[in-house]
Formats: structure tokens, C-alpha cells, sequence
């Protein structure tokens, strides 16, 4: 059966979600980032695949429709509360966590993708964005029922916030161009073998243009 585009991500109902695009992973900052760190392979895979750019064409695309804009990010406190080691790249990222802290410019989303207006949530724990947090709550509070997933990563974010928000009755649509994952060919297996039985799966220029 088609989809019918215009309904599933019409404005009213829509909200863009941005996954841990920070200035240290992805932004200005990023040439600072510890190569060991869990989030700096996305960096030059997403230098790449021109993801800020694609993600700065389809956020402003949303705002022009009023289209709510969240960014979804993770920080640490410098003592770390708050931030279990429960999962090999959660342990990683606390050893790591003096370059994430909360409130640093590092911390900061992609100065390209934060505009006055845009949303933010942030977390200390897990690797998805809505369980423990204030995600869920904003977006029912604007009548939020589809999810537009962009950013990182293929491997673990996007997947599991796939899964949580299906697990909470929204829909989910990701544009194949603006979401970031390595190495490629397992991106590749990532969309035909699990996120197509998650998620609506499109384009930046698709959305733009259901949206125009």
C-alpha cells in the first residue's frame, strides 16, 4: 500500500528529532575529540556523507513549516552521577566524560543546527532519548504522533530510539541521507534487515518536498 507522505509527516503532527549531533562529534569542536571516544568515527563519516548539511537543510525546512525541532543530546556531570557503566559504550563514554560535560561548548549541539526556538533534551544516562527523560512529554504536549529520526548513530541511537518511540505509539520516519552509521556496508544491512520494519525509511529532499 503507499504511503501517504502528506499525512504521515504533516506539520501538525510531526517533530524532528536530532541524535547527538554535538559540536564535539559532528560540529566546530570535533577536531578536539578523543579518537577513542565512542562518538569520533561518526564525526568522519559524517564529514563524508555532508550530514550537517543535510540535517541544517531538513531542520530548516521543519521550522519554516513550524514543525517542532528537538535536539537530543547526551552530557556527564564532571562526577559522573547519574551515568551508569551498564553497556560497553556506556563505560567508554564515562571514562571519556570530561569532554562532554553539562553546559560545556562541547556539550552544545552543532552551532550549523541550533536556531532560537529549537528544543532540547538532554540526558545522563542510556544510549536513546526518550526513556528517563523529557522527550516524551514535549512532544505530546504539542500533539506530536511521527518522529523524524536524524543524526547518530546507525549502530546503536538511531535504533534504539526507533525502538523506543515505537514502543510508545509514535511513528517513526528516517531519512536514509541524514543519519550517520560505519562501516557502510553495515549501515547498508542496518536499513534493509531491521529499520524498515521500524520505520517509514525516505529522503531529505523527499520530506522537503512533502512538506513544501
Amino acid at each position: 500500500m503507499p504511503v501517504d507522505w502528506s499525512a504521515l509527516v504533516a506539520p501538525e503532527c510531526t517533530a524532528l528529532l536530532l541524535m547527538e549531533l554535538k559540536r564535539l562529534t559532528v560540529g566546530d569542536r570535533r577536531g578536539e575529540n578523543d579518537p577513542d571516544a565512542p562518538g569520533a568515527p561518526l564525526g568522519h563519516a559524517g564529514d563524508e556523507m555532508g550530514l550537517v548539511d543535510a540535517v541544517a537543510r531538513l531542520a530548516r525546512g521543519a521550522r519554516a513549516r513550524a514543525i517542532p525541532v528537538v535536539h537530543c543530546t547526551s552530557a556527564f556531570r564532571p562526577d559522573g552521577a547519574g551515568s551508569p557503566a551498564n553497556a560497553p559504550i556506556l563505560a567508554s563514554a564515562l571514562r571519556h566524560r570530561h569532554q562532554l560535560l553539562e553546559g560545556s561548548p562541547n556539550a552544545e549541539p552543532a552551532i550549523e543546527l541550533l536556531e532560537p526556538g529549537d528544543l532540547r533534551s538532554v540526558r545522563f544516562h542510556g544510549v536513546a532519548p526518550f526513556i528517563g527523560t523529557d522527550l516524551d512529554p514535549q512532544l505530546r504536549e504539542r500533539g506530536v504522533t511521527t518522529v523524524v529520526l536524524v543524526g547518530g548513530s546507525l549502530n546503536v541511537g538511531i535504533v534504539g530510539a526507533a525502538v523506543e518511540a515505537v514502543d510508545l505509539g509514535y511513528r517513526v520516519v528516517i531519512p536514509r541521507d541524514a543519519v550517520v552509521g560505519v562501516p557502510a556496508d553495515y549501515v547498508a544491512d542496518m536499513f534493509d534487515h531491521t529499520l524498515r520494519l521500524l520505520a517509514w525509511l525516505t529522503t531529505v529532499d523527499e520530506l522537503l518536498a512533502t512538506w513544501s
